[in-house]
């Protein structure tokens, strides 16, 4: 592996990726980035033997094993591993939808969503069941495949794929009441 280094001023020092030509200006970003290539995974598990190869992404992993929830919502006190699930699960509170489709202005919370959403207009299908639902559930049928869940509980934000696990969801919530 060789490294190119490129000086210039002091503020302006690169390094540069051999293999897709990106460039760093701390020699150690680039060493992280390497493993993007290679494969190199030096940070690993020692309760399940999973490897990452960056040391923040072993850290994060390990709340997995400790159950550990450091990120709470303010309006319902639920709890989340990571920061960036907290942020999604917060627009269940606020209603911000920030994914707008271009073509028909409908508006999505995560996303992932409104790729989905986008086959609508295109008429792309890339799934293909064979084993199609003869009581012409189809539509349903085919949230197996896509993995979207229309439904959302408002109390809490969870998404289903199908009325039915809503209304049985929300007994929960009746509950607590």
């Amino acid at each position: 592996m060789r490294t190119q280094w490129s000086s210039g001023s002091t503020t302006e020092r690169r390094f540069s990726c051999t293999f897709c030509g990106k460039s760093f200006q701390r020699f150690w970003q680039l060493k992280e980035h390497l493993r993007s290539h290679t494969g190199e995974k030096p940070y690993t598990c020692e309760q399940c033997g999973k490897s990452f190869t960056k040391q923040c992404n072993l850290i994060r992993h390990a709340l997995v094993h400790s159950g550990e929830k450091p990120f709470d919502c303010t309006f319902c006190g639920k709890s989340f591993q990571r920061l960036c699930q907290l942020k999604v699960h917060l627009r269940s509170h606020t209603g911000e939808k920030p994914y707008t489709c271009e073509q028909c202005g409908k508006s999505f919370t995560k996303q992932c969503n409104l790729i989905r959403h986008a086959l609508v207009h295109t008429g792309e299908k890339p799934y293909e069941c064979t084993h199609f639902d003869r009581f012409g559930h189809l539509e349903m049928h085919q949230r197996i495949h896509t993995g979207e869940k229309p439904y959302s509980c408002v109390t809490c934000g969870r998404c289903f794929s199908q009325q039915s696990n809503l209304r049985t969801h929300q007994r929960v919530h009746r509950k607590c009441l």
